[in-house]
């Protein structure tokens, strides 16, 4: 049995941070079915890769395991039936900007009434509060308003992407997926749903460490810092004599004292030199040039060698090229190739491990409609007839 077996989740977001959160929960065995708009689908269906079966590597990526139907929710019967399922339902998931639900009559109030036991999961960008609530926002407007975009780049140069123009839709993916599970805890002990509220900047915001902290009783405005760290030295990127990168972490003075060792330069951990951090990120320039020209005097191999025989947390910057070609990632499993319809597609793996109920890829995004007849026909009693009606009407 799976962990969440006999949970049972509407989709009803678009594009990535609602769509990611159910994907998680239909990794781990929910029944998640996921409602578009006939004739056209969801956009994440054209967003991305192309191929040749017409939809996306990110549509068959992050519809893995979805039971997927369509609805016209400009129909009055479409609406209806919608209202149906969610009171099937014991999670609704939606993205959308304040008020479009409503329109649906799918408000948590109104929700509330068909099932009080559901809960509802409502992402948009700036949450359903606030003097910003009813504007539009996507991922990389997210990481502008929490700061994030602020910090990415080197000091004085124009702020660039941090790291994936998605990464605010994964993250709110997984903390609206971390709150609807609480949720779902919390009916256990009052017996009726709530509603979780999250806005696509929260996650990016919630992970700037002691940014806030740091502002609010000090004044200080942290500045873009290039590959540097705030606290910490030597923590950073450098180059190799063969043209690579190599992230090199020393957290604390104990990691330090070890690298000075790997570097053959143990006297630079002594406290009248570099012993303290304090020190070393007063003197950051000098100690990223030494170990700059430690590590550009020798290959990537060498480096690492003697890096991992020293104790010294240091990694390559891999591409996807390096990740498919790395016996950790073959270990662990992180990379699931699975047969669809447009080919065999290489996709990242179900995590987190669990050892005794763990998730799994079952299929990859299905076409357009795949189980209008399976759900509207099992939840709704929709019988052959009545399907061919409302396909007849548009209504699916």
């Amino acid at each position: 049995m799976k962990a969440l077996e006999g949970l049972r989740v509407l989709d009803l977001g678009t594009f990535v941070a609602g769509p990611f959160c159910t994907t998680i929960f239909a990794e781990f065995g929910a029944e998640v079915i996921k409602v578009e708009p006939p004739q056209t689908g969801d956009s994440l269906r054209r967003f991305g890769t192309e191929t040749e079966c017409g939809d996306t590597l990110m549509w068959l990526t992050e519809s893995r395991n979805k039971k997927c139907v369509t609805l016209n929710l400009a129909h009055e019967r479409g609406r209806q039936m919608l209202r149906d399922l969610a009171a099937s339902c014991d999670i609704v998931v939606e993205n959308f900007r304040p008020g479009v639900i409503e329109k649906w009559g799918l408000d948590f109030e109104s929700l509330h009434k068909l099932n009080p036991r559901t809960i509802l999961v409502r992402i948009s960008a700036y949450g359903q509060n606030g003097p910003n609530r009813g504007k539009p926002g996507f991922a990389r407007v997210a990481h502008a308003f929490s700061g994030l975009a602020y910090l990415a780049g080197e000091p004085g140069r124009v702020p660039v992407t941090p790291g994936s123009t998605s990464l605010a839709d994964y993250g709110s993916g997984m903390y609206a997926t971390i709150g609807a599970l609480i949720a779902l805890q919390a009916r256990e002990r009052t017996g009726h749903g709530q509603c979780v509220d999250l806005a696509l900047y929260e996650p990016m915001f919630r992970v700037l460490d002691e940014m806030v902290p740091a502002y609010h009783m000090f004044g200080k405005v942290r500045e873009r810092m290039g590959a540097n760290a705030v606290n910490v030295a030597p923590h950073a990127h450098y180059r190799t004599r063969d043209e690579r990168w190599i992230a090199i972490a020393c957290t604390n003075d104990k990691i330090f004292r070890r690298f000075a060792h790997v570097m053959q330069r143990p006297e630079l951990a002594d406290d009248d030199q570099w012993g303290r951090a304090s020190v070393r990120i007063a003197a950051i320039d000098a100690v990223n040039a030494l170990v700059q020209d430690w590590i550009g005097a020798r290959d990537h191999d060498e480096v690492l060698r003697l890096c991992d025989e020293g104790s010294v947390p240091a990694s390559l910057l891999y591409s996807v090229a390096d990740i498919f070609d790395d016996p950790q990632y073959e270990a662990r499993g992180n990379i699931r190739t699975m047969p669809s319809r447009a080919g065999d597609v290489a996709v990242p793996n179900v995590i987190p491990r669990l050892s005794e109920t763990p998730g799994a890829i079952e299929w990859l995004g299905p076409t357009l409609g795949s189980h209008n007849e399976e759900v509207f026909g099992e939840l709704l009693g929709c019988s052959g007839s009545d399907l061919a009606a409302l396909r007849a009407a548009g209504v699916i």
